[in-house]
């Protein structure tokens, strides 16, 4: 058995991101949000565009106010106003200036800002106070945050607000991005039935597919669902071929402990997979199946249980996406240390994760255990989850009011 470290480190080793030769796609700026950037982008504009201001004031020439003062002003005429989005008429010669906005074009001749609050207008005059501080004072000079075919944004990127920002200022309004991975979902297990089907004795509703293509979306990724597969080996089969076929990863839940209908781990085989993780040193999720097919597909094998399907996708199956998708970095699952509300147990054997809340109190992030049993079964309390309380292997207990590190869950606080 396999510790969630050792698991982890197969998994990452095992995955290769999308090849950026045939698995990408040209977006338009609108359909760019949440995706992964696959190529450089540069830009022939500089930016700021041009010099402009940066406070709403007058242009001038800094040799004709840097001497001013409250009792000895400089006396400037006034020869033109600029606001935003016009560019000017006029060149501000010595003895002038020109009226200016914020976000104004500077015009030529003048190199600084002088802020309106340390003038005073009269007539066609103004009467500058104070002097500014140095020369180009409040002036955005062109090409000071960017300039012109050096690199602007880096591939392997998720792109989100801050980043539509700076592609629409570029004006990149065409874009190359990967391709959105490709997942299968499917359910294994006589006694499932959709939630649209009346129940009948012994049944249990399938929450998995539903859950596991929420989670799989949240990603950045296609779930494809392929609905339930009963505890037949040939029919299992045959939708595993076509999941492994089409698919970039395969998510399957049940059948892959060690019952009389746990067929996954044999037909894996049979069908040319690779074996590399069977179990893992984890609860909930302790059967977890991870195998490579020669096509690149990756297939997961997870515990059926609700609770033990998604901590298996949190803690594994989410940092294989990120990868897999072309992120660049941040792969991982962010872990934090906190306090803990609640008295935390475990048996120690296993690298325990326990579900739950992150709240802040009184400024200070706390977790909150789930209420009700912690059970993989129970997926009742597992609602409004937003993180998992982690007990290390040989740790039995964690005291209220003590440190724990936490692990966030996909969605939680953003992705």
């Amino acid at each position: 058995m396999l510790s969630v470290k050792e698991a982890e480190s197969i998994i990452l080793e095992l995955v290769k991101p999308l090849d950026t030769r045939k698995d990408t796609e040209v977006v338009t700026l609108e359909d760019a949000t949440g995706r992964i950037l696959a190529q450089p982008v540069t830009s022939e504009l500089d930016f700021p565009y041009w010099d402009n201001s940066a406070m709403d004031g007058y242009a001038v020439k800094f040799a004709d106010v840097e001497s001013c003062s409250a009792e000895s002003p400089a006396v400037l005429e006034i020869v033109e106003e600029i606001p935003a989005g016009v560019q000017p008429k006029s060149a501000i010669a010595s003895g002038q200036a020109a009226r200016i906005f914020t976000g104004a074009m500077m015009p030529e001749g003048a190199d600084t800002i002088v802020i309106q609050e340390n003038t005073k207008r009269e007539g066609n005059c103004v009467l500058v106070l104070s002097p500014p501080s140095r020369s180009n004072a409040f002036v955005r000079q062109r090409g000071s945050f960017y300039q012109a075919g050096n690199p602007l944004l880096e591939p392997g990127i998720l792109i989100n607000a801050s980043e539509i920002a700076v592609l629409a200022t570029a004006q990149c309004t065409q874009l190359t991005v990967y391709r959105r991975p490709r997942v299968a979902i499917l359910s294994t297990g006589d006694e499932l039935v959709p939630p649209d089907r009346t129940l009948q004795p012994g049944q249990i509703v399938d929450s998995n597919q539903y859950a596991l293509a929420a989670f799989v979306a949240s990603q950045g990724g296609i779930p494809i669902r392929l609905g339930i597969v009963p505890d037949k080996p040939d029919l299992l089969k045959e939708k595993m071929t076509q999941a492994i076929a089409t698919a970039d990863m395969v998510l399957s839940t049940g059948g892959v402990s060690v019952g009389d209908y746990d067929y996954v781990e044999q037909l894996l085989a049979e069908l040319g997979g690779e074996i590399r993780i069977r179990s893992v040193a984890i609860k909930p999720g302790k059967p977890l199946t991870v195998a490579a097919f020669a096509n690149g597909c990756t297939y997961f094998g997870i515990p059926g249980n609700p609770v033990s399907a998604l901590v298996s996708c949190w803690r594994f199956v989410q940092p294989a996406l990120r990868k897999l998708s072309g992120l660049s970095d941040n792969w991982l699952p962010t872990f934090m240390k906190v306090r803990s509300r609640d008295r935390l147990i475990s048996d120690g054997k296993r690298e325990t994760y326990l579900w739950g809340q992150l709240q802040s109190v009184d400024g200070v992030c706390e977790f909150q255990l789930a209420g009700g049993a912690q059970n993989s079964a129970n997926l009742i309390n597992l609602a409004r989850t937003n993180s998992l309380a982690v007990l290390p292997v040989g740790q039995t207990a964690i005291a209220s009011g003590q440190e724990v590190d936490v692990m966030l869950v996909a969605g939680a606080f953003g992705r």
